[in-house]
């Protein structure tokens, strides 16, 4: 179930963690990209994957280690990197964390 449009929103309020999980929301999805929420438990992961898209990850709340291509890189909330497309990528909560993630397809 996508979110309403037209609504101001506090995204890191509209997923809750969950007790050695991870919760994901879907917030857009259109054929070009989609955008979700993440809510990880400490010590919760993505194994490393590749995907056809750009991906723009955005911490809300907590810290995460995101490796890209081997490199480890750590944000924490209000940090944001990008993922670039069918590079080898991970993620990882040094804490618990919440994150809005952006794909966008390549050509």
């Amino acid at each position: 179930m996508e979110f309403n449009h037209s609504t101001i929103m506090d995204f890191a309020a509209k997923v809750e963690y969950s007790a050695e999980g991870i919760v994901s929301k879907r917030v857009l999805q259109k054929e070009k990209g989609n955008v979700s929420l993440f809510a990880f438990d400490k010590d919760q992961q993505l194994s490393e994957h590749s995907a056809p898209f750009d991906a723009l990850i955005q911490v809300l709340d907590g810290k995460a280690k995101i490796m890209i291509d081997g490199k480890p890189y750590e944000l924490t909330t209000g940090q944001s990197i990008i993922m670039p497309a069918n590079i080898p990528h991970a993620v990882y909560a040094v804490e618990k964390f919440k994150m809005l993630l952006t794909m966008i397809k390549s050509d």
